[in-house]
């Protein structure tokens, strides 16, 4: 087993699962990571997660829990609330959500009820499957109408978005994506909210990093409740995080528990606390300004080298950029910059005539790089490695591996 440790606990109770732990570092090490939805956690972070956090079960709320020996853990849940609202200036947290899609849930079981109308992105045009997609229990139990973006910008239709709260009177508004690379207009959003009498939901999963970082607007100011994910841009544990309006404190709380969950991961909440101290730094305000000018100088670089970015460009730290002018799809190029040691997504663009298992486009993120050492100044060098690979068959595998040699070679550097 490469890089193994005779002393390490794991490798002597369990070494196939050690090898493999090993190879996924060997694999990271090698490739470049450009998954969106990816960051690296620090390594205060993992030494929280795999503390003696995680043995303790503590169902319920601080003060209000149903196991003894909770003195301790309740400190450690209610620093990790104070983080998070002074970090965010919201004036109200739960951190217990397991993770971004429960806190989704949560908004739904907490603000709606089965048969309710909502409002949200089009899952083509950038949206997420739990703002109401039919492969997910939000499509299914709710009545979903989707806006989407101008055909001419590709980008928000707040007019058409405004047409159909009124046609519709939503019950709650959802705002944010998984695929939509510019900035929203928060008070646009709450006038269109506050006609229509609903409430306004910002999933800022995507967003939530960049905004402690200084880079993007806040959504908390005019938001109901925003949805944040601890292991995206920000480099947290995998988990998810609500912040709201103070009067929903209450439906909130009981919408994760008991409704959606029992105990909560108390480990996974000491490394949010962590997290949430880190994030307030200057060093994080740096990073979020680097992953952000990062994806801004990639879609640049690669709009010059012929591949269209969706939206014109991004504002965040991921872009979608089409890749048709290559001849293939998105589905073909994420396997060949795979194969080349480069991990993205495939992607559709918002008005794609291609399936939605072969897309158009890939989607690209810069958040785990930067946190590897990635900058703006690479941004060529890794535009030109992406278009060699992205133009080289998936079966070519000697190009391939002289350009994996290439890309361990930038990561190394």
């Amino acid at each position: 087993m490469t890089g193994a440790n005779p002393n390490d606990p794991l490798a002597a109770a369990d070494p196939a699962m050690a090898a493999l732990i090993d190879r996924e570092q060997q694999r990271r090490r090698r490739g470049l990571p450009l998954l969106a939805a990816e960051s690296v956690a620090t390594p205060a972070v993992r030494a929280a997660v795999g503390s003696v956090l995680a043995d303790k079960y503590a169902e319920g709320y601080p003060g209000r829990r149903y196991h003894a020996g909770c003195e301790v853990v309740d400190e450690v849940e209610e620093l990790a609330l104070a983080r998070a609202r002074d970090l965010f200036g919201a004036d109200y947290a739960n951190v217990q959500p397991l993770s971004w899609v429960l806190a989704n849930l949560a908004v739904l079981a907490a603000f709606a009820q089965p048969g309710d109308p909502l409002l949200s992105l089009s899952l083509r045009h950038g949206g997420h499957q739990t703002h109401g997609s039919r492969a997910n229990s939000s499509g299914r139990w709710f009545t979903v109408v989707n806006y989407g973006v101008r055909e001419d910008t590709e980008q928000i239709d707040y007019e058409k978005m405004h047409e159909l709260a009124m046609i519709h009177r939503p019950r709650i508004l959802v705002a944010g994506g998984t695929s939509y690379t510019r900035t929203w207009d928060y008070a646009r959003l709450r006038a269109i909210a506050d006609e229509a009498g609903c409430i306004l939901w910002v999933d800022a999963a995507h967003l939530a990093g960049l905004v402690a970082g200084g880079v993007l607007e806040s959504p908390v100011p005019y938001a109901d409740v925003v949805t944040v994910a601890t292991n995206k841009v920000i480099r947290g544990p995998r988990g998810g995080l609500l912040l709201a309006r103070e009067e929903h404190g209450g439906v909130l709380d009981r919408a994760v528990f008991p409704f959606l969950q029992g105990a909560p991961p108390m480990h996974a909440i000491g490394a949010k606390a962590v997290t949430f101290a880190e994030t307030a730094t200057p060093g994080y305000r740096d990073y979020a300004s680097s992953v952000a000018d990062s994806a801004r100088a990639l879609a640049s670089e690669l709009a010059d080298r012929g591949l269209r970015p969706v939206a014109g460009g991004t504002d965040t730290h991921l872009g979608i950029v089409e890749v048709t002018a290559l001849g293939i799809t998105g589905r073909e190029a994420a396997v060949r910059l795979a194969a080349s040691g480069i991990y993205v997504d495939k992607a559709v663009t918002p008005f794609d005539p291609a399936p939605v298992a072969q897309g158009s486009a890939i989607r690209f993120g810069t958040a785990a790089a930067v946190a590897e050492g990635l900058t703006s100044a690479d941004a060529p060098a890794v535009a030109d490695l992406m278009v060699a690979a992205m133009r080289t068959p998936a079966d070519d595998h000697a190009r391939h591996e002289a350009l994996a040699q290439q890309v361990a070679a930038l990561g190394a550097r």
